[in-house]
């Protein structure tokens, strides 16, 4: 499939876990490849790709969708445009690196936390784990799914995204049955600093997915696949 990307990470190996990155509006893949090289030393087995949007903005940049004249009554219309082709970039990555959505990791900034937020509400089950960098959902999601655990990293004194929204965010998962935690980043406006990427890394390897207790108590055990989920 015919995407612009950068790729951070690829093991000799056949890789055990995937992370995709996605940047935000008017950024590119090699610029958000850079927080990529921070998860690469911790997960020395997974492929590592960082995605660019499918259309150009700027200079030397892309996007998912244009925010021009982007209200609250029209950014859902947008996003559910591009959401097909958002979803069919992971799934071929899934297909290439031969790894399920069981260890699958989805990490945005901006509109790339947008969309991968989004793709919770479209495509359940899409990915295991999603880092949510300084973003929002379109609108609030009705129904969630533990089959995926959210991350939310939002700077306290972001000016572009308000922290209202991942606090609305957390709110609306938790009511609809969801897994989500928040961390929020004091005194940091809309960027990603080595702060976020602390919560980000820590999340990774030891937040346990609340299926996994629901599992227990149902009587039932991890299947093969969990055991390489990102922990």
């Amino acid at each position: 499939m015919k995407h612009d990307h950068f790729v951070v990470q690829s093991p000799s190996a056949p890789a055990k876990q995937l992370l995709l990155l996605f940047h935000g509006v008017g950024d590119n893949p090699v610029s958000m490849g850079q927080i990529g090289s921070w998860f690469a030393p911790l997960f020395p087995d997974a492929l590592i790709v960082s995605v660019g949007g499918v259309e150009p903005c700027g200079p030397n940049g892309r996007q998912w969708f244009s925010v021009q004249g982007v209200t609250e009554e029209n950014r859902q219309q947008r996003i559910d445009a591009i959401m097909p082709t958002f979803i069919d970039i992971v799934r071929h990555w899934q297909k290439e690196s031969g790894v399920s959505p069981l260890a699958t990791a989805l990490i945005g900034f901006s509109q790339g936390t947008i969309m991968s937020l989004e793709s919770t509400k479209a495509a359940p089950g899409l990915a295991s784990r999603i880092i949510a960098f300084n973003g929002r959902f379109a609108t609030l999601p009705i129904s969630a799914s533990t089959a995926t655990t959210v991350h939310l990293i939002h700077g306290g004194d972001d000016r572009v995204i308000d922290l209202a929204h991942a606090v609305a965010a957390q709110e609306a998962l938790i009511e609809a049955g969801g897994d989500v935690t928040l961390d929020i980043v004091d005194d940091l406006g809309h960027a990603i600093d080595d702060r976020s990427i602390q919560f980000a890394l820590d999340h990774l390897r030891y937040t346990v997915p609340k299926h996994y207790f629901d599992e227990a108590l149902s009587g039932g055990k991890p299947q093969d696949d969990d055991i390489i989920e990102l922990l």
